[in-house]
């Protein structure tokens, strides 16, 4: 095979989610060495919490090219992305754009390929809530809608695509590359140096493994409104009594904190966003997790760690029917009742679905080689 004739893939990454999806495909790619590719940071996400830590501790290579497309609203983001990735498309010439999960840059780039007929394949294809409200499905529904390769993380996938219309013949259920680098990262922790913020490590020295839990919340439907958010805090102060709780917080819901007036109580300890290691080392020995994040939700699974999702839906079910994650909701009642069971011994028993093996981003690069016709 000479130069001219490799496939150049464009790898796709623009938020904090999308960086622990490409990194197994970054090892996977340079294990297989048949397909060139290009990665490519839109910027959606710019600052150093958000970027440049994670790169480092999830041992990305430093971007292709860095878009810098974040700041502004959906739909300007959106469109400053599209016009940069317009650019770049067209100077580059990618044989394939590769986009992961669900965030707006997602969507925009997977349009502007299919415009510029280069074919696009989906990671993490296939997920629904079935809750148009929230900005992530719009984006999930708009990006499967005109994509050409599904990779598919749960049978639950596979039958909303073919139910859309969607040949069989261009689904594929891989596994989860979110798995992929759970199982790879936790392996590392014990004998990697990660530099976690003192007020962390002294919260873990102080309560020890399975003695406390951890929430993570950022969702508009959970912090932007006023009495929700006070009812979820006043359970988690509640429940805070009987374990300590440590809260790493999102700028937008430490401000929410403070304008809707709630007190947590000493008992949750608020600590900032936090480096990917220094959080899987929290999480990860952790009693319990209440959260609203999707992709918490698929790492405690595979972990096995107790996660109570305070939301009312889940675009991730296969992390109920099998895994370790209960859907709360927003009810106190039910929060508390829940997050007692666990503490109690009564907390559901889960298990890693299928494929869930760290092997997903080997079964998608075997797959784009194979469709993309090299030899």
């Amino acid at each position: 095979m000479s130069l001219n004739d490799v496939k150049s893939i464009f790898l796709v990454a623009g938020a904090r989610p999308n960086f622990m999806k490409i990194a197994p495909l970054v090892r996977a790619l340079r294990a297989d060495g048949r397909l060139g590719w290009q990665l490519i940071h839109t910027g959606q996400h710019y600052d150093r919490d958000m970027n440049d830590v994670f790169f480092e501790e999830l041992g990305i290579p430093k971007p292709d090219v860095f878009m810098g497309c974040g700041g502004g609203s959906h739909a300007e983001q959106t469109a400053k992305v599209m016009v940069g990735f317009e650019a770049l498309c067209l100077e580059r010439k990618p044989d394939c754009v590769l986009v992961v999960g669900d965030v707006n840059s997602t969507l925009a780039c997977a349009i502007v390929a299919k415009k510029l007929q280069i074919p696009v394949a989906h990671v993490e294809a296939g997920l629904r809530s079935g809750d148009r409200s929230m900005p992530e499905e719009i984006n999930r529904l708009v990006t499967d809608a005109i994509s050409d390769l599904f990779f598919v993380t749960e049978p639950s996938g596979v039958e909303h695509l073919v139910r859309e219309g969607k040949s069989l013949s261009a689904v594929h259920h891989v596994g989860h590359v979110m798995a992929d680098n759970v199982l790879y990262q936790a392996a590392q922790s014990p004998v990697v140096s990660y530099s976690a913020p003192c007020e962390v490590a002294e919260f873990k020295e102080l309560y020890g493994r399975g003695r406390y839990g951890v929430i993570t919340l950022h969702r508009p439907s959970n912090v932007d409104d006023g009495s929700t958010f006070s009812a979820i805090g006043g359970a988690l102060r509640e429940f805070s009594r009987e374990l300590p709780l440590i809260f790493p917080v999102h700028p937008r819901t430490r401000s929410n904190l403070e304008r809707f007036g709630i007190d947590l109580g000493a008992r949750i300890t608020l600590v900032g966003p936090q480096p990917y290691m220094s959080f899987l080392n929290l999480w990860k020995d952790a009693g319990v997790v209440l959260t609203d994040s999707g992709g918490l939700q698929e790492e405690t699974t595979v972990l096995g760690v107790p996660c109570l999702t305070l939301r009312e839906n889940t675009e991730r079910p296969i992390t109920l029917d099998e895994g370790t994650n209960v859907l709360v909701g927003t009810n106190p009642h039910a929060i508390l009742r829940e997050a007692r069971a666990v503490l109690a011994g009564r907390g559901k028993c889960g298990r890693r679905p299928k494929l869930w093996d760290g092997r997903a981003a080997e079964r998608i690069v075997s797959t784009l080689v194979r469709e993309l016709g090299v030899i």
